[in-house]
């Protein structure tokens, strides 16, 4: 199998990094790990880890089709992680969107630790 960098742009190879998470079932360390793997999940229109990694009381605000129809519509081209406590991420994704125009999606993302994981809570958009 050929290897590949990942995409959430730490410059590791996918298996060693977000694809410890998205495919061997690790859990993630940090709230920033969990940034990175879900933003890799979107680039591999990975909906159902997305959900799993949602704070419960949260997820009934999702939906995995709704997910997988984003995720699939825009091409993944670039995390930047501007800033991270131990549990807020802040960041910018970008990404082609299906007229292939590039976009920019801001947010500040906070996170849960709860039952020994990391949960994706809430983000605030510019």
């Amino acid at each position: 199998m050929a290897t590949h960098k990942c995409f959430c742009d730490t410059g590791l190879p996918f298996e060693n990094c977000c694809g410890l998470y998205l495919e061997n079932n690790q859990k993630v360390p940090t709230a920033l790990a969990l940034m990175r793997s879900r933003y890799s999940a979107y680039a591999t229109h990975n909906a159902e880890y997305l959900l799993e990694t949602t704070y419960i009381s949260e997820r009934k605000y999702y939906s995995k089709t709704e997910i997988l129809k984003w995720g699939a519509a825009n091409k993944w081209q670039k995390l930047e992680i501007l800033s991270f406590t131990e549990n807020t991420v802040e960041f910018k994704a970008y990404f082609l969107n299906s007229d292939n125009k590039p976009q920019t999606h801001y947010e500040f993302s906070t996170f849960k630790f709860e039952n020994n994981a990391w949960f994706y809570v809430d983000g605030k958009f510019e």
